[in-house]
């Protein structure tokens, strides 16, 4: 592993300002960002990223590697869950290994979106449409939470009949982050396609602003992971050790995927790390209404308080050392 790659992951602005905000907690300062700008920092990032996606993906067009490459990133969605399921079940009831599993079958936008600019960093090119893969992987993994408790339940829990399928698939296909990104995304593409005047009139919005707002976003990021730190005592020993492993298996999984889908180095590193990550937004949302006896403090601090950080921090530049092995740059 090129250790390197870690020290330039590290020494960046965004990582670096996740590390002050991480510190603030520990040193018990009393710095906060104000409750409602987190969530606007998070929607502009959102919507920053999804109309550069649709902006791409108007350049490149459907060619050969988008079908296939969204195809294969629901096939993780699905298959991710289940063998997180299998292992969770070793030490868990039902609920708490169906939630922690659609968890790490979900995706993290934020990490995405500090991998892209890993890749930025290196000059290392990537495609738009990368950001379709990013939207759809959500939604399938929370589907398979559900059924999974639907179907593993004991019978006389009566939470595991009275499901409103309905709701559920409402609010895993359409809840604010997948909406806002395909809604970005197609905004974009039939910008560039049809008003490229618009494109250079949304370009200091989506391009100068986006850097200095993840900086901040990650800020915040690091004062709310630090602060789930000690739930991890109440996870216990095998969820902390999941939480660095699993991550981990998953980006072999994924390089493997991206190898045989032939992507290019920049597009692999994203593909490994929507499989890496884990959603500790929109699955806690849906696991708090629809199984309310998992417990919340395993699936968050797990995912937000080691995944996160340890994927921002060393799993980008060692899951791009693990591309560069068996996908190399070409020359």
């Amino acid at each position: 592993m090129n250790t390197s790659l870690i020290l330039q992951n590290v020494l960046t602005p965004p990582v670096l300002f996740f590390f002050l905000g991480a510190l603030a907690v520990l040193l018990k300062s009393d710095l906060e960002i104000p409750a409602p700008l987190p969530k606007l920092f998070s929607l502009y990032l959102l919507l920053a990223i999804g109309f550069k996606g649709g902006l791409e993906l108007d350049r490149s067009g459907f060619n050969e590697p988008v079908i296939p490459t969204v195809l294969s990133a629901i096939a993780m969605s699905l298959l991710i869950p289940l063998i997180c399921f299998t292992i969770l079940r070793l030490k868990l009831n039902v609920y708490n290994s169906a939630a922690i599993a659609a968890a790490y079958g979900s995706i993290s936008a934020v990490t995405f979106i500090t991998a892209e600019s890993f890749l930025y960093s290196q000059n290392i090119p990537f495609d738009g449409f990368m950001v379709a893969a990013l939207a759809i992987m959500e939604s399938p993994a929370i589907i398979v939470g559900l059924l999974l408790v639907k179907l593993a339940a004991p019978k006389n829990k009566p939470g595991s009949r009275t499901m409103k399928w309905g709701k559920i698939l409402h609010e895993s296909m359409l809840n604010g982050s997948v909406y806002l990104l395909l809604g970005s995304l197609l905004i974009g593409f039939l910008t560039g396609s049809f008003n490229p005047s618009g494109v250079n009139k949304m370009q200091p919005f989506t391009g100068n602003l986006f850097y200095g707002v993840e900086c901040f976003f990650l800020l915040d990021m690091g004062i709310v992971a630090a602060q789930r730190l000690p739930s991890l005592k109440k996870a216990g020993s095998f969820l902390v050790v999941f939480a660095v492993v699993m991550p981990v298996f998953n980006a072999l999984l994924g390089v493997l995927v991206a190898k045989f889908l032939n992507l290019g180095p920049g597009n692999a590193l994203l593909f490994v790390v929507l499989c890496a990550s884990a959603s500790y937004l929109a699955v806690p949302t849906a696991m708090r209404m629809t199984v309310p006896e998992a417990k919340a403090s395993y699936y968050i601090s797990t995912t937000l308080g080691l995944t996160f950080p340890f994927n921002i921090v060393i799993g980008i530049p060692v899951y791009m050392g693990l591309v560069n092995q068996l996908i190399p740059i070409a020359t």
